[in-house]
C-alpha cells in the first residue's frame, strides 16, 4: 500500500521488499486498492482496504493451505500506506502494525501540500472543507490501534517529514525508530543498509508484544 494513494502509483515497487521477505519464509500479500485519478479517493479507496482485510486471511489459506499462521498477522505499508496500514488495524485486530515513513497526519500533509495536493485528492478537500471525512480518515486525530504500532522513519525523508512520525509517537505511546542518514525508500529497499531495522521490527511485531510491552521513544531517540 503506498504512493501518496495517487494511480501513477502502484504496488509493484514493493516487489524486492516482498519477494525478500517470503524468501524468509514470511506469507506476503501485496494489498491494492482504487486510488485517486482512478476512480478512487474518498470513499473507495478505504472501502478497498476495509474489503481488502477482509478477504485476504482465506485467500491466504486458499494459496498456502496449512503453512500459514492467520492468528498472526501484521499490516505493513509504506508512505500512504503506512497511514492506511494504521487506518486498517483500527477496524481490526491485527497482530501488529508496521508503519515505514508513514504520512500519518492528514491534515498536517494538506496544510503542507505533501506531493502537491496528494491529501485534496484523497479526500476532496482540507479539513475546514471536509471535516466528517478527517475525522474518520486522519489516523493522526485518532485512537491508536489496539495492536502495537511500530512507526519507522528515516531522518533524511525528503517526502514525508519525520516530525509526523515524532508527533505521532509522542502522542499514542507507538515505538518510533529513527534511521540515521535514511530517505524515504531505504525502508522498502532489501539491499539498503537500514532493512534489518525493518525486519527485526517485523519479527518483534509477530512475536505479539502488547501495546505495554512497547516503550515511549522520546523525539529525537534514535532506534
Amino acid at each position: 500500500m503506498v504512493g501518496f494513494w495517487r494511480s501513477a502509483y502502484d504496488r509493484s515497487y514493493t516487489g524486492p521488499m516482498a519477494a525478500d521477505l517470503a524468501s524468509r519464509g514470511y506469507a506476503v500479500a501485496s494489498l491494492e486498492y482504487r486510488r485517486t485519478g482512478a476512480d478512487g479517493g474518498w470513499p473507495a479507496t478505504f472501502d478497498d482496504v476495509a474489503a481488502s482485510i477482509e478477504a485476504v486471511p482465506a485467500l491466504i489459506a486458499a494459496a498456502a493451505p496449512g503453512r500459514a499462521d492467520l492468528n498472526r498477522i501484521v499490516y505493513a505499508g509504506h508512505s500512504a500506506g503506512g497511514h492506511l496500514a494504521v487506518w486498517a488495524a483500527l477496524r481490526s485486530r491485527p497482530t501488529g502494525v508496521l508503519a515505514l515513513a508513514p504520512v500519518i497526519d492528514l491534515a498536517g500533509a494538506y496544510e503542507q501540500d505533501l506531493d502537491g495536493g496528494a491529501v485534496d485528492a484523497l479526500l476532496g478537500g482540507g479539513p475546514d472543507e471536509v471535516p466528517d471525512r478527517y475525522a474518520v480518515a486522519d489516523t493522526a486525530n485518532l485512537a491508536a490501534p489496539e495492536a502495537p504500532v511500530w512507526v519507522i522513519h528515516g531522518d533524511e525523508d525528503d517526502r514525508v517529514p519525520i516530525e509526523m512520525s515524532r508527533a505521532y509517537a509522542r502522542a499514542t505511546g507507538c515505538r518510533l525508530t529513527e534511521l540515521p542518514g535514511a530517505g524515504h525508500f531505504g525502508v522498502v529497499d532489501p539491499l539498503s543498509t537500514v532493512w534489518p531495522a525493518v525486519l527485526t521490527a517485523l519479527e518483534v511485531l509477530l512475536a505479539g508484544r502488547t501495546r505495554k510491552d512497547v516503550p515511549r521513544l522520546r523525539q529525537g531517540r534514535r532506534g
